[in-house]
């Protein structure tokens, strides 16, 4: 019973069932400003549908093919720069910040907390700036989200494995008709390390590095078998554990065989074993300079309790 709630809740706050919510004047693309932080991030409107989720010829985790409805949402059209990150990491997380209280707690938020600095050179030599921030941890990435909801009064978070798999599947991101070195940095071509977003080709929906580049946080557990009872609409595996947990698209280190829209991959503590601090950072990994993320928007916003829910059941066990 407490499966079958948690998944009834998951679909309301995620996607905003609830008759209270607002639809945006238009769904089209835009470009969100941050107040104070001097970036933006560009949003894709991304029309929702049914779609074949999984693959009946791949991995035994990647099966059986089922059909999945996924709603209306927007999706951002770049991985997570190291430039939109590290506003948050060095943002100033004192009072100042954040002087209408009200605002937080209209949007379900009872507090915002700052990632604390990387005691080494998280991008490991390999460019900062506009290229994909990495090594996060994916209660980092949350956190990210949760502060972009703070500064712009909309609701960001991460994608569901449904949700990404449609916008690769629906891009026709690996059936281009190109080779896959059109549209991702993998270990064929990547040289070695990750490059600047947006630098190969799009997807046909326009977003980019969708495969490659980095592999990509989403929001669910990982469960090898999730596949045989996952729900036909808007599926989440809302976690139960801190490991393990999904990521998606692979990186500029695997092989062609992991970069596509079904390969899923699983978090893993041996990505901490080189941190020294006891105990080891909630917000860093010190061995996983492929691992992202980009955000996404409900098209509805969802209620204020339906948020504070998610925050909760976003980052259990954390």
């Amino acid at each position: 019973m407490k499966l079958i709630y948690y998944f009834k809740l998951g679909v309301i706050l995620l996607f905003g069932f609830k008759t209270n919510s607002v639809y945006p004047q238009s769904f089209k693309a835009y470009s969100q400003l941050v107040d104070g932080a001097s970036i933006s991030i560009d949003m894709v409107p991304i029309t929702g549908g049914h779609f074949t989720m999984g693959n009946d010829a791949g991995n035994a985790d990647e099966q059986p093919g089922h059909d999945v409805l996924v709603d209306d949402f927007y999706i951002g059209k770049y991985e997570i720069t190291w430039e939109q990150y590290d506003a948050f990491v060095y943002a100033n997380f004192d009072s100042s910040q954040f002087q209408d209280r009200s605002k937080l707690e209209t949007l379900g938020i009872d507090a915002v907390s700052g990632a604390t600095p990387p005691y080494v050179d998280m991008s490991f030599n390999m460019g900062k700036g506009h290229a994909p921030a990495v090594n996060m941890t994916q209660y980092a990435a949350l956190m990210y989200c949760k502060w972009l909801t703070s500064k712009t009064g909309i609701f960001y978070r991460l994608p569901t494995e449904a949700e990404w798999e449609y916008v690769c599947k629906t891009g026709n991101t690996d059936k281009k008709g190109d080779s896959l070195t059109a549209v991702a940095w993998y270990k064929e071509n990547s040289q070695g390390k990750y490059e600047k977003t947006g630098q190969k080709k799009a997807n046909d929906l326009g977003v980019f590095d969708l495969l490659g580049n980095v592999s990509e946080w989403v929001l669910d557990q990982y469960d090898p078998n999730y596949y045989q009872v996952s729900k036909e609409n808007n599926p989440w595996n809302i976690p139960t554990k801190l490991y393990p947990r999904v990521l998606r698209g692979g990186s500029w280190k695997d092989t062609a065989d992991k970069v596509c829209c079904t390969s899923r991959q699983q978090s893993n503590p041996i990505w901490k074993r080189r941190d020294p601090q006891i105990p080891k950072s909630y917000w860093w990994h010190t061995d996983a300079p492929f691992i992202g993320f980009r955000v996404v928007r409900p098209r509805v916003q969802p209620s204020k309790q339906d948020i504070k829910t998610y925050w909760l059941e976003a980052m259990v066990d954390f």
